[in-house]
């Protein structure tokens, strides 16, 4: 994801004009969802793989039938207009939808840490991935957040994948979107310091990738980040925490498959 108004997805694979994402199951092999794509531009920087953009103009999902699917949407619309997320409150309800197909593939959470001498926060992400051919990986950060023109100077993060059990704190984090970190004593859990970078991350993680940041440009709501990993530290196994549909939730466990949750 590059952005959520307007709906942007970025690939390292130029599909042409007009293309489309299929979602499939990977158990049943059965579609689940599709998004439309319209090409915006190729980012035009050719030393870093050049991904291209595309802009969602439409989707449908296939987890639930007639009129489940109707009344369900109808109910989330509603739910939006009354108490719209942080996320949610950007962007039409059109747009949602097509953003929950989006989220059909499970998106990872991770924890971002940012640390300078004058300024340090750590807060949750999942507008994150690899564009595999290409080497890069992305995030997308909105451009409000209070870290977001420290990232652009400093060029350098870590990434904390966090398991599952720790969704209550990430979600706590959420306010330092808007509010840095005053200090890492303040976090309610314990920190260590990245292996190469030296920036405090998740003491518990299950993993901790560094990350240097090569390119970064506003793109509608959000700032759109590129980099590559510098180091890629594991440290636990366990379940990371992910985001996903509740209707693709239902369609698991109609399969009797569910995800696990947190």
């Amino acid at each position: 994801m590059a952005s959520l108004k307007p709906l942007v997805i970025a690939t390292s694979i130029d599909a042409g004009q007009r293309t489309a994402i299929e979602y499939c199951d990977k158990l049943t092999g059965k579609r689940v969802g599709s998004l439309r794509l319209t090409r915006m531009v190729s980012l035009g920087i050719a030393e870093h793989g050049s991904p291209t953009l595309y802009r969602v103009t439409a989707g449908e999902h296939h987890c639930l039938g007639w009129p489940r699917s109707a009344w369900n949407r109808w109910l989330q619309n509603r739910l939006m207009q009354r108490q719209p997320s942080a996320h949610h409150a950007l962007m039409a309800p059109v747009a949602v939808q097509q953003l929950m197909v989006a989220y059909l593939c499970p998106r990872p959470v991770v924890l971002v840490s940012i640390d300078t001498p004058h300024h340090r926060n750590m807060f949750p992400m999942d507008l994150i991935g690899p564009l595999s051919r290409s080497g890069l990986y992305s995030l997308a950060l909105r451009s409000t957040n209070v870290s977001a023109q420290i990232m652009r100077e400093t060029g350098r993060v870590a990434l904390s994948c966090i398991p599952a059990d720790m969704k209550p704190m990430a979600y706590k984090l959420s306010e330092h979107h808007k509010v840095p970190l005053k200090d890492w004593d303040a976090l309610p859990f314990p920190v260590r310091l990245s292996l190469e970078l030296g920036i405090p991350a998740v003491a518990s993680a299950l993993c901790v990738h560094e990350l240097t940041l090569l390119h970064s440009q506003e793109i509608g709501s959000h700032t759109f980040f590129l980099g590559r990993i510098f180091s890629d530290e594991p440290l636990a196994h366990g379940d990371q925490l992910h985001h996903t549909p509740g209707y693709y939730q239902t369609y698991r466990r109609r399969q009797e498959m569910p995800f696990a949750e947190a």
